[in-house]
């Protein structure tokens, strides 16, 4: 998931955590954000009509009339029970949030290092993905309360931590109001806070043993889900399959089977018992798999990659993905098919069950919140075949609805749209339509790749980048047979694999053997100047991130430039987290731009896998995460050969 995008951080209401925090405690005053003021415009009127919040003080949790004193902003890490929700109707965000808590490295990067105590002046700042990129929330800390009560999320009995306080106002302030919280779906919760993808499975057509396979598969994955056993629990003789589940209501929790003080664990003689169960009237509890497949409709998992269900469950699938960002449909295209704003993809290979996977995120800003209906929808068409390797323009006659396979059920909010498909190889586009007024939003595009036993040969097809293959077909290079036989490449066959099998056009426009030596020398982790098919692989897979990339940020067909290097970056996910200065891209534009301007592709690619390279090697080398120290040798290593 895109829990690193520092480098494509925006400050919402252009308002600078530092610079504000800096002015208070210069002044020696406490923040008072007037972009989401203390009043009723800030909670909603729909919210203060259905609850009755009238009336109502706004407070900072300094204050010793609230009960909470001193207030700590964590105490002793971040838990899903440190949230209490109040009586705005978001525990679809709750749970999403106390979803996150499994994973504190993930969480703390959107809760920032922040403190009741160190350099307090009122002010906080949290993250939140919206639509391809991380945006940086500030508020003050004033919350609402009545009769000295906070409203909201509050902290529990005996808890005096204010994190999901403030970070629920800092939601609220994103969507515009706490009203805006007031009903919702999870989806939109997983995705914001984290920006993954999100599979939903639908319990009642799975049986226990494929439930809990799927929950331990997501787990593997560092997916956000429920906590499960590894394996079942021993109860009178056999065994029975459980999962632990969490509600944010905190109060209510399952009165079936395996509840808190059921018969169930007073019998069972699991060794386990102690580590698993405790009687706490904290939200949390346990069921078999059984009644949660007759209790529960959806089962919502968010992770990195899609999860399939089809023809069994693996943690080995790999997908790639093709993004769109930034893409508008404009007003007055509002209503109308526009069939003329598509995005193709290709699907090179077949594979078992679903294997390709589309979502759009929708900018909330930018949508009627009085509108029932999804202010877009999407189709997807296949390109006759005669057409597809046509060097021009699409146009509308030659889509046509694909002839196999079936498309997946449709899911989503009115601001996350996700469908399933299995596709037969060939070319194909998607089509969005819009209604009402302009829309902007996010396209992924994910592409289940074939097994990792099969020829590598029919994955990694660069050629796509400037053409079809040879209507004579394609023979494995050398290159390919002595990775077949278990033997590694050197910069050489590299070069030669990359040139003559997989790209094509202008001499400007290929592999160097000083950019393949290059190359090897950044993915060759044993230090032994050859790739062996696990280096190889990882490189193959930057390389078609690198090709998706290059082909949505260009601006013409094979056209790269070099102002276009920050969108490069935000476009690349395994650059999530590495930060480049104005002056570190001004150099890099410097290094790898050519006489016209231009970057081209095997540029690109070394300018890419270098800075995630090094961007890894400083936070290797580093203690502190600001500075490392070497000795001259280790220095001259570094450089000389990486």
């Amino acid at each position: 998931m895109a829990y690193d995008a520092e480098s494509s951080v925006v400050k919402f209401e252009n308002q600078d955590f530092r610079s504000l925090q800096y002015r208070c405690l210069r002044r020696g005053e406490l923040f008072v954000d007037d972009t989401f003021p203390a009043a009723d415009s800030s909670i909603g009127e729909k919210l203060i009509k259905e609850k009755d919040l009238s009336n109502l003080e706004w407070k900072r949790p300094t204050s010793k009339d609230l009960g909470f004193y001193p207030p700590h902003f964590i105490l002793e890490g971040a838990s899903r029970f440190d949230i209490q929700q109040g009586k705005a109707g978001d525990c679809w965000f709750l749970a999403a949030l106390g979803s996150l808590t499994q994973n504190p490295k993930c969480l703390q990067k959107i809760l920032m290092d922040q403190s009741y105590t160190y350099e307090y002046a009122g002010i906080f700042q949290f993250r939140f993905w919206q639509c391809d990129r991380w945006v940086e929330v500030v508020i003050d800390d004033q919350l609402p309360t009545q009769n000295n009560q906070l409203v909201f999320v509050h902290p529990r009995k005996n808890n005096n931590e204010f994190w999901p306080c403030l970070m629920e106002k800092a939601y609220a302030k994103l969507l515009g109001s706490y009203s805006q919280l007031h009903y919702g779906f999870l989806l939109d919760g997983l995705v914001d806070l984290t920006g993954g993808v999100v599979t939903v499975i639908e319990p009642y057509t799975s049986s226990p043993s494929n439930l809990l396979m799927t929950v331990k598969t997501a787990l593997q994955a560092g997916s956000m889900i429920t906590c499960a056993t590894r394996s079942g629990i021993q109860y009178q003789g056999d065994w029975e399959e459980i999962i632990r589940l969490w509600n944010p209501w905190g109060e209510r929790e399952w009165r079936g089977r395996w509840k808190d003080g059921s018969k169930e664990w007073r019998e069972t003689q699991d060794p386990r018992k102690s580590q698993l169960y405790e009687e706490k009237e904290d939200g949390e509890f346990w069921m078999s798999c059984q009644d949660f497949l007759k209790n529960f409709t959806y089962l919502y998992i968010c992770s990195q990659n899609p999860i399939t269900m089809n023809h069994g469950v693996t943690s080995n699938e790999s997908w790639e993905q093709m993004r769109f960002t930034d893409k508008v449909i404009p007003r007055n295209r509002a209503g109308e098919h526009g069939r003329d704003l598509y995005y193709p993809f290709t699907v090179q290979e077949g594979t078992t069950g679903n294997n390709v996977v589309v979502t759009f995120t929708l900018m909330p800003q930018s949508l009627d919140t009085e509108e029932e209906r999804r202010p877009l929808e999407f189709r997807v068409w296949e390109v006759d075949s005669q057409f597809q390797n046509a060097q021009r323009r699409w146009s509308p006659e030659i889509f046509s609805p694909f002839r196999s396979g079936a498309q997946g059920p449709d899911y989503g909010s009115k601001r996350y749209l996700i469908k399933s498909y299995h596709l037969s190889p060939g070319t194909y586009v998607v089509v969005p339509t819009a209604y009402g007024n302009e829309v902007k939003f996010l396209l992924q595009i994910f592409l289940k790749m074939p097994d990792k036993e099969r020829d590598p040969s029919s994955i990694f097809n660069l050629r796509a980048l400037k053409g079809s293959l040879p209507e004579s077909g394609y023979q494995k290079s050398s290159s390919y047979r002595h990775m077949d036989q278990g033997l590694n490449i050197d910069a050489t066959q590299l070069q030669s694999l990359l040139n003559q099998e997989f790209l094509t056009g202008p001499p400007g426009d290929t592999f160097s053997l000083d950019q393949c030596q290059s190359i090897m020398a950044l993915m060759d982790l044993k230090v032994n100047g050859l790739l062996d098919q696990e280096e190889f692989a990882r490189l193959r897979r930057r390389l078609i991130h690198c090709q998706h990339v290059f082909q949505n940020v260009q601006r013409r067909p094979g056209v790269l430039l070099s102002s276009d290097l920050r969108k490069v970056i935000e476009n690349t996910d395994f650059l999530s987290g590495v930060f480049v200065s104005s002056k570190l891209l001004s150099l890099m534009e410097l290094r790898y731009k050519d006489s016209s301007g231009h970057v081209s592709f095997p540029s690109l690619v070394c300018f890419l896998i270098r800075l995630e390279t090094m961007a890894k090697a400083f936070r290797n080398l580093s203690q502190d995460g600001k500075g490392i120290y070497l000795t001259e040798a280790e220095w001259m290593n570094l450089v000389m050969y990486n």
